[in-house]
């Protein structure tokens, strides 16, 4: 029996966090990615996401497009980075990513960091789906999409996926102290550190992929 689903081009997928929202959302799920991706949960293909923006006869394939392109120039861990001695990108790939998605003429939705600058964004919060993790993103699109309010009240102090395990910060968050913490506070049941510090909670793109999906 022939797939029936929409099928969504997730762009810049890293590990299939973002990607595995939408999955469970209802759409069939592509990922693209210039790394060599290991454990993406779906079909993966290793190609650079701005070519395949201007691939106009694969981009017909698609009924919707999500793009998380690289965050490091506008993220506030670069702070840390810098303070650690490691070297910051200060790629900003963000406006060739959405010129390419507003030629595509699909429905789509751009992923960032706090302080990226995309247009009229909704945030969402890991203490509005009940995770331990807070990590606010920003998502941009060109359908009416709703967002949901913090309630870091009731969650607490957060459990931080980023930097190194098992850092513990002063009248702040901590950072988990296994891989098994920080999956459980994301929501992600088949990442390794490196890859969870680069992922969103698929809680996300599940709320806002139910809501794509009526529009495609």
């Amino acid at each position: 029996m022939p797939n029936t689903k929409p099928r969504l081009l997730d762009l810049f997928s890293k590990s299939g966090g973002a990607g595995y929202g939408y999955h469970l959302a209802g759409f069939e799920v592509v990922g693209v990615d210039t790394a060599n991706i290991k454990r993406y949960p779906f079909e993966f293909i290793r190609r650079d996401a701005i070519e395949v923006l201007a691939d106009k006869e694969f981009l017909s394939t698609f009924d919707a497009i999500h793009a998380s392109p690289p965050c490091q120039t506008h993220s506030a861990t670069k702070h840390l980075r810098n303070a650690q001695g490691k070297q910051s990108s200060k790629i900003d790939l963000i406006p060739q990513t959405r010129a390419g998605l507003i030629a595509s003429g699909l429905p789509y939705i751009i992923e960032n960091v706090p302080g990226a600058p995309l247009h009229n964004p909704v945030v969402l919060c890991g203490s509005s789906f009940g995770l331990k993790v807070r990590r606010h993103r920003l998502f941009e699109s060109n359908v009416q999409l709703t967002g949901l309010p913090c309630n870091h009240k009731t969650q607490g102090r957060p459990v931080g996926v980023y930097g190194s395990l098992r850092d513990n910060i002063p009248h702040g968050g901590k950072t988990a102290t296994s891989v098994e913490e920080a999956r459980e506070a994301m929501g992600i049941d088949w990442m390794l550190w490196g890859d969870l510090v680069e992922a969103i909670p698929p809680a996300y793109t599940e709320h806002l992929g139910m809501q794509l999906i009526t529009q495609v």
